[in-house]
């Protein structure tokens, strides 16, 4: 099976084709920085490190862009209110950048302890005004835009598709709930592309049409194009920014190329507390680092994966609870295999039904991505393994080989929950470090000093690891 993928824009699950053979432009829309993380966010970036993941997998050469959004998201998310990184500046009582540099940080420090890949590049809007610029220029030139007071317009009407990613006809978008009537602008669904900075807007640059910043919507299009070119593949970001951000994206990137802007529209679907969407502005958002307190990132990354990224997540403590008891058990069942392999003994069994499980785990990852499927498959294996080394005959060592490979490649590499793969360095280090400390334990329990191993056990027990004694090995796993 070949790989297919959800398009929002055509709203079916299409064949994969990138536009060159072999390579993969994408761009998934990154954070605004000015406050710390949640797991809403996680489920984006989560979702699409899969996409990645899997994608190098298959050979793909992959150029992966990520924004961090720096300037221009107001506080309405169209063209109203104040700029979100200055309104966090003011309560905080510092520079508006300094709330960008804490809040970047922390962005990529959260991510790493999820184990999610970092980007290829990670372009900021502040760092690209000439590029917005020059693109707003493009677009008056064509007679798409218009300027008033010192700020300029995207004139909606000039794009007979507006509205085609969303499904949203115009009349739908003047009277949304997210436009908010502007006496500068022509049409109320009319968009900034750059917006004139007050007297008291501290972020502002100059321009032919005098001081002022950036339209939100514009800074996506001006970063993917001059990293991925004028037509790229992939394009995602949250279902939530499908409209109005991605719908514009869209406008004034075709309007200024007169090209297909991206091939592959993918949305990934909110995170929701008690069934209502979970963010900063409900005030009802779990930041990953409070998360963290009580179960450890993997565990997080792992919740996320259960659900298919088209799918809302609904967040419980009970959730996570289960997730953490379920990683628990696919972790244990690899570290006891790897814990036969390192005893060497040779036995006679193997897996016939491998191979299957090979099938099965890459061909719900060909459908979409489908990582709770995927996981799913994992299940089965490590029940299956359970069963191999529990029987008298022994499993070869070719077929426990075989095994783990499997499972650093598909729960490593492509899923990233397990060892193996491209993984953080802690993560990477935490097998050697463990099996040695089990053979410093071996040989204190042969001096028959009894006290100093239960010390060695309860202690790493209160660090989150359980020492299995078993009758010819001794296996660890971590718990939550």
């Amino acid at each position: 099976m070949a790989l297919h993928l959800y398009n929002t824009l055509s709203r079916q699950k299409e064949l994969f084709t990138p536009i060159t053979e072999g390579h993969v432009g994408m761009y998934v829309c990154g954070p605004t920085v000015y406050g710390l993380s949640h797991l809403g966010h996680a489920k984006s970036y989560v979702s699409f490190d899969v996409v990645v993941r899997y994608l190098r997998w298959l050979k793909y050469s992959v150029l992966y862009v990520q924004n961090i959004t720096d300037v221009g998201h107001l506080t309405d998310d169209a063209d109203e209110g104040e700029d979100k990184i200055e309104k966090q500046s003011r309560r905080d009582l510092v520079h508006p950048m300094q709330v960008v540099e804490m809040f970047t940080r922390e962005y990529f420090n959260d991510m790493d302890a999820l184990n999610v890949l970092r980007p290829d590049i990670s372009p900021r809007a502040t760092g690209h005004i000439t590029e917005q610029i020059v693109l707003i220029e493009t677009l008056l030139s064509k007679g798409v835009a218009y300027e008033v007071n010192g700020s300029v317009y995207f004139d909606v009407h000039a794009f007979a598709d507006y509205g085609k990613l969303s499904g949203r006809v115009l009349d739908d978008a003047e009277s949304g709930t997210r436009v908010t009537v502007n006496s500068e602008k022509k049409h109320p669904a009319d968009f900034a592309l750059w917006k004139k900075a007050d007297a008291n807007h501290i972020m502002r640059w100059m321009s032919p049409w005098g001081e002022g910043f950036p339209g939100w919507h514009l800074e996506c299009s001006a970063m993917s194009m001059k990293y991925l070119g004028e037509s790229f593949d992939i394009h995602g970001g949250g279902m939530d920014n499908q409209f109005p951000h991605h719908e514009c994206e869209i406008a004034q990137s075709e309007c200024a190329t007169h090209k297909p802007f991206v091939k592959y529209w993918m949305h990934n679907n909110l995170v929701t507390v008690n069934g209502q969407k979970m963010g900063k502005s409900l005030g009802n958002f779990i930041t990953l680092k409070d998360a963290f307190k009580k179960h450890s990132p993997l565990v997080v990354r792992f919740f996320i994966m259960q659900s298919h990224y088209r799918s809302t997540l609904d967040f419980s403590e009970l959730a996570l609870d289960a997730s953490a008891k379920g990683l628990e058990k696919l972790q244990g069942t690899v570290s006891r295999l790897k814990a036969e392999i390192e005893r060497g003994k040779d036995g006679t069994l193997a897996l016939d039904a491998l191979d299957r499980y090979r099938t099965e785990f890459f061909a719900a990852m060909d459908d979409d991505f489908n990582a709770p499927a995927a996981i799913g498959v994992l299940f089965e294996l490590a029940r299956a393994t359970n069963d191999l080394l529990a029987k008298p005959e022994g499993a070869s060592l070719q077929a426990m080989a075989d095994i783990a490979r499997f499972f650093d490649e598909a729960g490593g590499s492509v899923l990233g929950i397990l060892s193996g793969g491209a993984q953080s360095a802690g993560e990477s280090l935490e097998p050697q470090l463990m099996n040695l400390i089990i053979s410093i334990r071996k040989d204190i329990r042969a001096q028959k000093l009894w006290a100093l191993s239960d010390k060695i056990r309860d202690e790493l027990k209160a660090a989150g690891v359980v020492l299995e004694d078993g009758k010819d090995a001794t296996f660890w796993k971590r718990i939550s």
